[in-house]
């Protein structure tokens, strides 16, 4: 490494420098460093006993009277070079901000030099003494030389306080002498206007007479004369006095400004107006009348000016008002239109239709006054009318409609096709044209041609329309009854906006989702537009099984039985594979318009033509049992049972039918008594099918019925060795321990080996807490906490857990639940209902009824309560209970808490679903 020479090593220290003070090291100072210093301390210590003490307190004061001066405190130091360069820094700083400061400073050109100004304004101050009274009297106010604008702008917005105003109360005894004098013209001078202004305070007292008067006449009937004012509140009314002077001051004002408007600019129509509308909102009508007048005959060819005069006049005035209008602005369709409707309001029609005559004699094209014109004469003169109208106004697409539907067929169609040359950009001729068909019977295909015709002529013309806008049109014709136009209209623009490239299936999406905007919410049109749409769409794309869905389901919830069944019939022909739409095909033949015939020869196509369909057999066993085949229903099961609904693979594994077929048999048996033999099927399917655990389940309630406990304990045993997963396997062991035995302790056990399986399982929390609620309310609730913490979004648990507090606490209680449940859980919401139908709020509880069952209408407990709580309220009528069971036949809910146990019971099988509802609604218990 090369060697480094320090480049301070061989020079002296600079001053004040300690070696190590950067480590701590602190320098000190001997003898040898000063030198000898007693004979200098001696002679100091002379010299300052010599001084008074007086004298030494003056020289102290001296010495630190000036902080710069550097011979007191800091004169016993060196002056090094470094302190030399802070006092050129500090000498350049100061001469810099000097030199900024005399920039910044500016003087007037009569300043003295060297002065300032109050030495400049001292002989100015003693001129002041001079002057008399007089003379300060007359020096002006600073607002009357010169008042800014902003200043200005203030005082036009507030009216009670503005700068440059100036206000003085007057005493009461003043006001009343000067209502003493003679004569009501004179003024009373005050001594403090010593300007030469006078205030005449007899004019505000009349302000606030106008005042007065003006409520008592806005008050009062102007038939009878009889005021309606209230003797209590009438001072209470003064205290706005103030608020109404001001109106009058800003109207005042206002005056002032038109005045000057029209004076200056006397041409200017607008001004006029604006000043006749301003007397007569101060409620100044003849003034205002007179202010019009001179409007007209300064701006005589503004038709607004005339029609402002003849609003303000008295009816026989105004016809002489329009009478000069017509004179100056001869050509002005509102000045006679508004002279045919004086004469309409005088009840003259044939001075109206004079009136008219003469105006379509001036103005020959303007369509409205031939409209007025023809709305006066009868069928025949109208007619002649408008044949010369059209010929006046060739443009004018609704003096030819108008024509047209005066005319009969023949002439009509001639009529169309005049106007459709004459305005060859109009889409509403064609559809007229289609509608003139459609009225006259034509078929449908002769007014799908006219649209067709009318889409490629606006298409060529330059003035195409879009979709969209066809659709609406379509739409207005459902409005006015023309289905059959409108179905034309939506087949002709359907292909409008597509390119080349869009597939069938973009075009088929594209149009169902333009369909959902037109389907009607409940009742309305709509609903011949949507279906026109949907039917582009089938066309498409006929393949479409959810395109099929979509119209059944509109069909189905807005159209008839026939369009429904109509539909449905096209739907299977493209879509046999489909199952579902064979079972709704069924089912609207069954349900909705109770022809099971029909029903059963539709499953039996549907199976012809899915032979391995496990929902069409069984759609067809439960049509069967429904109507009392139970014989052939248990044929088909049997035969299902036998049967292969798979690939083939099942048979390697000697596995016949389904899970649900084997279940649907059991059931079917226990519901016609033949619980030996539901034993069996179910065992054997059990076998079968082990995973399945509604297998299991049906054979342990069979077996329970039958009494055979231990068969059922043990079924449930070995059940739960290849379905420990299920809750309900585990919840039914539970309730035989506890219903059976009354042992609380092994059905806790149960149900807490059953939570080691399934650990969030709310069925099996909700299970244990109701147990536990039947012996102790506290342990429930302990219970409970531990079950919210494990399933803090169930519902079922957080509304059993508002009943479990007591009523004190349940609001709060309630709160939580709807705040840490789930989103519109309709549990919460009934629960939420039923207490406020406890507290006796009704509507409360009606409402939360409603959502409950709004939110899920698949759970049948929201249905129950509801119809429950109706049923409770005396003021309720039957159509409320009949809609809640309409909607809840709609809805054909499945599951909840109390429903699938009435819906499931043997007993109730056959029942429909009306009488399971009122069922569920009688096991309820009122709050």
């Amino acid at each position: 490494m090369y060697s480094v020479t320090k480049d301070f090593l061989g020079k002296p220290a600079p001053p004040g420098y300690i070696a190590g003070l950067g480590r701590g090291a602190t320098g000190f100072t001997t003898r040898s460093d000063i030198g000898p210093a007693r004979e200098a301390a001696a002679a100091a210590d002379k010299s300052t006993k010599d001084k008074t003490k007086a004298q030494q307190e003056a020289e102290d004061d001296a010495r630190f009277a000036n902080a710069e001066n550097e011979e007191g405190l800091f004169s016993n130091m060196p002056y090094e070079e470094d302190d030399e360069e802070a006092d050129k820094i500090w000498t350049a700083i100061d001469a810099k901000m000097e030199q900024r400061r005399k920039g910044k400073r500016k003087q007037p050109d009569d300043q003295l030099d060297g002065g300032v100004v109050d030495e400049q304004l001292q002989g100015l101050k003693r001129q002041l003494q001079d002057l008399s009274e007089a003379d300060w009297n007359a020096i002006p106010d600073v607002s009357q030389l010169a008042e800014s604008a902003a200043r200005a702008k203030r005082r036009r917005k507030s009216a009670v306080s503005r700068r440059g105003e100036r206000y003085s109360q007057v005493s009461d005894s003043t006001l009343v002498a000067g209502l003493g004098l003679t004569g009501y013209d004179r003024e009373i001078s005050t001594d403090a206007d010593t300007d030469g202004t006078t205030t005449n305070f007899l004019a505000l007292g009349q302000a606030r007479d106008d005042v007065l008067r003006m409520k008592l006449d806005q008050a009062g009937d102007s038939a009878t004369g009889k005021t309606t004012i209230d003797p209590r509140g009438y001072l209470t009314s003064l205290s706005t006095l103030g608020a109404q002077t001001a109106e009058i001051g800003d109207t005042a004002r206002a005056r002032t400004l038109l005045k000057s408007i029209t004076q200056t600019n006397p041409k200017h129509a607008p001004g006029w107006i604006a000043a006749a509308r301003l007397e007569e909102m101060a409620q100044k009508p003849s003034k205002a009348r007179s202010i019009i007048a001179q409007g007209c005959e300064n701006c005589p060819q503004s038709e607004e000016v005339w029609l402002e005069a003849a609003r303000l006049s008295p009816r026989d005035e105004a016809r002489a008002v329009l009478a000069s209008a017509v004179r100056n602005v001869p050509r002005s369709v509102r000045v006679w239109a508004a002279a045919a409707e004086l004469e309409a309001q005088a009840g003259d029609i044939p001075a109206q239709r004079r009136v008219l005559r003469r105006a379509l004699e001036l103005v020959p094209t303007s369509v409205r006054l031939w409209k007025m014109a023809v709305a006066l004469e009868p069928p025949d003169d109208a007619r002649v009318l408008l044949a010369y109208a059209v010929e006046l106004v060739p443009l004018s697409v609704d003096l030819w409609l108008d024509l047209a539907r005066l005319e009969p067929y023949s002439q009509a169609q001639k009529v169309l096709n005049r106007a459709r040359r004459a305005v060859p950009t109009s889409h509403e001729v064609w559809i007229a044209a289609a509608r003139l068909e459609e009225q006259q019977g034509q078929p449908e295909p002769k007014i799908s041609r006219i649209m067709a015709k009318a889409v490629a002529a606006l298409a060529r013309s330059g003035a195409p329309i879009d979709r969209e806008q066809w659709f609406d049109q379509a739409l207005q014709c459902e409005k006015e009854q023309f289905p059959i136009t409108c179905r034309a209209i939506v087949a002709a623009a359907a292909g409008l906006g597509f390119d080349r490239d869009d597939s069938a299936a973009d075009r088929a999406a594209a149009w169902a989702a333009e369909a959902e905007k037109f389907v009607p919410q409940t009742t309305g049109p709509g609903l011949e537009t949507a279906r026109a749409i949907l039917a582009q769409a089938l066309d498409a794309q006929p393949a479409d099984a959810d395109l099929w869905r979509t119209a059944a389901d509109l069909e189905r919830e807005h159209g008839t039985a026939s369009h429904v069944d109509a539909l449905l019939k096209r739907a299977v022909q493209y879509c046999p594979q489909n199952e579902v739409l064979w079972l709704m095909a069924a089912k609207e033949k069954w349900t909705r318009q109770g022809d099971v015939a029909g029903a059963r020869v539709i499953l039996e196509e549907a199976y012809a033509a899915n032979p391995r369909s496990e929902a069409i057999v069984l759609a067809a066993v439960k049509l069967e049992s429904e109507t009392g085949q139970d014989t052939r229903a248990l044929v088909l099961l049997e035969r299902a049972r036998s049967s292969d609904f798979g690939d083939g693979s099942a048979r390697k594994q000697k596995q016949r039918g389904t899970p649900r077929v084997w279940m649907k048999s059991a059931v079917l048996l226990r519901q016609t008594g033949q619980l030996d033999t539901a034993v069996d099927v179910a065992a054997e399917g059990a076998k079968m099918y082990p995973d399945f655990f509604k297998l299991w389940l049906v054979l342990a309630q069979v077996q329970h019925q039958l009494g055979r406990i231990a068969d059922a304990r043990q079924t449930l045993a070995q059940a739960l060795k290849t379905c420990s997963r299920s809750p309900e396997l585990w919840i039914f062991a539970a309730q035989l321990a506890f219903g059976t035995e009354r042992n609380l302790a092994r059905a806790r056990a149960v149900l807490e080996r059953a939570r080691v399986f399934i650990p969030q399982s709310p069925q099996l929390w909700l299970e244990a807490v109701r147990m536990e609620a039947n012996e102790s309310d506290s342990v429930a609730r302990t219970l409970m906490a531990r079950a919210l913490q494990e399933c803090p979004r169930a519902g079922s648990l957080w509304a059993e857990a508002i009943f479990l507090e007591p009523r004190a606490q349940r609001k709060a209680k309630s709160v939580d639940a709807l705040k840490h449940a789930d989103a519109h859980d309709p549990a919460v919401t009934v629960a939420v209902a039923r207490l406020f139908w406890s507290e006796r709020r009704i509507e409360k509880a009606r409402l939360w009824f409603e959502r409950a069952a709004r939110a899920d209408p698949d759970y049948g407990d929201a249905w129950a309560w509801w119809l429950r709580f109706e049923r409770e309220q005396p003021q309720t009528n039957a159509d409320a209970v009949q809609n809640i069971v309409r909607e809840c036949e709609r809805a054909e809910p499945h599951h909840g808490q109390i429903w699938p146990q009435v819906a499931k019971n043997p007993a109730n099988a056959r029942l429909p679903l009306a009488d399971i509802l009122f069922k569920t609604a009688e096991l309820l218990k009122i709050p």
